[in-house]
């Protein structure tokens, strides 16, 4: 079965003036298209053509670039949006939030280290807060297309947050000023969401 690129569950306008229609538009629609197509191209008549994109990720052979690529890009970006919301978010709280404070010693320390993450990944790539097994969690970060759940990515556990900080994510609004938009993202994060991920996967 092919993946799908999956809907948004809000406008492109709905995360104004955090991060814009126009914006939201392109990437989701135009980027996040064609990794899928690229991925489905990709494994078309393979042995990873029934497997699940956690299952593709898990096994991966790195050397295989159009499904590390795409898959990768399929994947992070349908994290991406589903921890976005701009109403009804919640707020970080519960296990969640006393895993973080265990580890980083407050919510504005977690914050820091996060958008330290973002902001410091030379290129393209992204930043990740990750759950291990237990609870303890982590912030790391990746370059291109490679996320938590590849082999030998230098960041593991399952990714329950993700920043996509390419340029595509933000030019057009921001310019060169990456700082001011991981400052944005925090304004739309969907703590219910992250929260739910975060549950599942310790």
């Amino acid at each position: 079965m092919a993946f799908q690129l999956p809907e948004l569950g809000y406008a492109y306008d709905a995360l104004e003036p955090n991060i814009d229609a126009r914006t939201m538009e392109i990437h989701h629609g135009k980027h996040h298209q064609g990794y899928t197509n690229n991925l489905n191209a990709a494994i078309s008549g393979t042995a990873l053509d029934n497997q699940s994109i956690e299952e593709i990720l898990g096994n991966l052979d790195m050397d295989n670039k159009a499904v590390r690529n795409n898959g990768g890009g399929f994947y992070n970006h349908s994290l991406f949006w589903s921890v976005m919301n701009p109403e009804g978010k919640g707020y970080l709280s519960g296990e969640l939030r006393d895993a973080i404070e265990a580890e980083f010693g407050s919510v504005d320390a977690f914050k820091d280290v996060f958008s330290k993450a973002a902001a410091t990944q030379f290129g393209s790539g992204w930043a990740w807060l990750c759950v291990h097994k237990g609870g303890k969690v982590s912030v790391c970060s990746t370059p291109n297309q490679d996320n938590p759940l590849m082999p030998g990515v230098g960041c593991d556990g399952t990714p329950i947050l993700g920043l996509d900080v390419w340029e595509h994510a933000y030019y057009l609004n921001y310019q060169n000023r990456r700082p001011d938009y991981i400052n944005a993202f925090f304004n739309v994060i969907n703590w219910n969401e992250v929260e739910r991920r975060y549950a599942a996967a310790k």
